[in-house]
């Protein structure tokens, strides 16, 4: 006789019931920037909308950011800790390759015996933990998911790299995913374009480092080794997002039956100004929708970006509690994710 396995008792829907961000104290000008490339403020300002960015000092950790968003998030979403069933960390660069990031932090903020593991998912790393997160509390293996995104990309910042100095900026966004009694985060429409893998990358893989001859690897001028940096083929990766993520966004509204005219919230990641505006024209968002572009003060932030304009919105009352907002991350893989989610 064949054992039948018991059904899975989690809740009928999902949500996110509270948002938590953390930005370092550090606030890095174009003008930095322009130290070492040659370019101007007008310039930068213009290909990307960026005026500043955030950089974490020495012990603004990923760990501790996200620490930091965490709690934010926890206290928001009316929480303790210890009912926090699983904690998932998107993130590039936490350079400790096992254990995984997540696990400190289930231990540091309290949460018990919570599952816990990082992601690498890139700048679509946020949506796919949150993908992942309604999955679980549906599912009935957790009844509180802690979503975190967190970067410290300035450790991989080619600063004499005149396509990519002024982009990237450090920070850690938070949301709690727990149950809900009514559909709250739509179906998620993601995938991957991999064979465009190479068009955004590490410079220079972990592994050339065990090489004996430090000459086979790149230098520095003062002759010390060149650490890794991501670099992008910056038009490839323009056109790609303002077409082929126009597409994705509108099949995301479409597969939560809403309408562009019905969306209260537009947050796409904060990759650059001029492909947030050109999605906003393809998707014919009405002028009602509020439209994130926190890139212009906090830079590219990769899996942070998402959670950490939304923390701003809600906080400075350009969003509120209840609206209806649609999400879209998508980079280096090539990868995207996008799904329509109500508003903590």
């Amino acid at each position: 006789m064949t054992a039948k396995i018991k059904p899975a008792q989690g809740s009928p829907y999902a949500r996110i019931l509270g948002v938590g961000g953390y930005r370092p104290t550090r606030v890095v000008p174009n003008e930095e920037i322009l130290k070492h490339i040659d370019s101007s403020d007008e310039w930068i300002r213009s290909r990307s909308g960026i005026a500043t960015r955030h950089w974490a000092g020495p012990e603004e950790t990923v760990a501790e950011m996200t620490l930091e968003a965490a709690g934010k998030a926890v206290a928001n979403a009316g929480i303790s800790p210890d009912q926090v069933g699983a904690v998932i960390v998107s993130t590039v660069s936490h350079f400790k390759q096992t254990p995984a990031v997540a696990t400190e932090i289930v231990d540091r903020m309290g949460a018990g015996k919570a599952a816990a593991f990082d992601i690498n998912a890139g700048c679509a790393g946020f949506g796919y933990g949150l993908t992942l997160a309604k999955g679980l509390v549906v599912e009935g293996s957790a009844d509180h998911v802690l979503v975190v995104g967190a970067e410290r990309l300035s450790d991989l910042t080619d600063l004499t790299d005149r396509s990519t100095a002024f982009l990237f900026g450090d920070g850690a966004g938070a949301v709690v995913v727990g149950p809900s009694d009514e559909p709250a985060i739509g179906p998620s429409i993601w995938g991957s374009e991999g064979d465009k893998r190479d068009v955004i990358s590490q410079t220079i893989p972990w592994g050339d480092y065990r090489v004996g001859d430090v000459s086979q690897l790149p230098l520095d001028e003062d002759g010390s080794v060149r650490f890794p940096a991501l670099r992008q083929e910056g038009q490839t990766v323009f056109r790609w997002a303002v077409f082929e993520m126009a597409k994705v966004a509108q099949q995301a509204l479409d597969a939560a039956g809403i309408a562009a005219d019905e969306l209260d919230v537009f947050i796409p990641h904060q990759a650059n100004m001029r492909i947030i505006d050109s999605m906003v024209k393809t998707l014919k968002l009405p002028e009602h929708v509020t439209v994130a572009r926190d890139v212009e003060t906090t830079g590219n932030t990769s899996a942070a970006s998402i959670p950490l304009a939304m923390e701003r919105l809600l906080a400075t009352g350009r969003a509120k509690s209840g609206d209806t907002a649609l999400l879209i991350g998508f980079g280096a893989g090539l990868v995207y994710a996008a799904t329509v989610v109500t508003l903590p």
